[in-house]
């Protein structure tokens, strides 16, 4: 192929799903700082809620987990909310939540190259010319390690239970939200074990993948 006639976005963007304690958020990390891009991760939360005009715990509160679809009275955090849009004003749903992130995602994309990890960004902008979609896991032994040396006062055994309880609830909001299968190799363009890498070296694959399918890009 004549690299010439390829034809590069704009933008690019990187979405990383993961399992708990798998390292995803350390990898955005370094890859928005190797290639000088936004990071988002925990800042969608913030920001989808300011645009919608509530507290960002309602976001916090339902973040990756499977919907129950809560009805109720809130407390906006000013006034008439935009969130109204979503939902009406005098209830919001988990369903409302995850189309304000969602369009919150698809401005971030058209607004300049960044990484966003998890919140099925993969999905949300599977019709965008710039993304990379990647998925990243390791074995338990791994990801437990990595959980109790960021939260030291969890014993391994609680540390696993917790993975595995973040897992199931990331799981179940990303095939309901979607229509993949949560971790599964044909859901992304690329699927790594993070065992297996040093992380700076995994930065450098992952990079050397965008500079080759989108050569042009600057």
């Amino acid at each position: 192929m004549n690299d010439s006639n390829i034809t590069s976005p704009q933008q690019i963007v990187i979405s990383i799903g993961r399992t708990f304690g798998s390292g995803g958020r350390i990898l955005g990390q370094k890859l928005a700082a190797r290639l000088h891009i936004g990071y988002y991760d925990k800042e969608l939360l913030v920001e989808s809620a300011r645009r919608a005009g509530v507290s960002p715990e309602f976001f916090e509160r339902n973040d990756e987990r499977f919907p129950s679809f809560l009805n109720g009275m809130f407390s906006f955090s000013m006034g008439y909310s935009p969130l109204s849009y979503y939902a009406g004003a005098t209830s919001i749903s988990d369903d409302s939540l995850y189309r304000a992130q969602s369009d919150f995602i698809r401005h971030l994309a058209d607004s300049g190259s960044c990484v966003i990890v998890g919140r099925t960004s993969d999905y949300v902008l599977r019709d965008f010319p710039g993304l990379v979609s990647i998925f990243v896991h390791a074995p338990m032994n791994v990801c437990v390690d990595r959980i109790v040396t960021r939260q030291p006062e969890l014993t391994r055994e609680k540390a696993r239970k917790l993975a595995e309880r973040v897992n199931k609830l990331r799981a179940n909001y990303y095939s309901f939200y979607t229509d993949r299968t949560w971790g599964a190799a044909s859901s992304y363009d690329m699927c790594f074990d993070t065992s297996l890498m040093d992380m700076d070296a995994l930065v450098e694959v992952i990079v050397d993948y965008i500079s080759r399918r989108f050569p042009n890009h600057s």
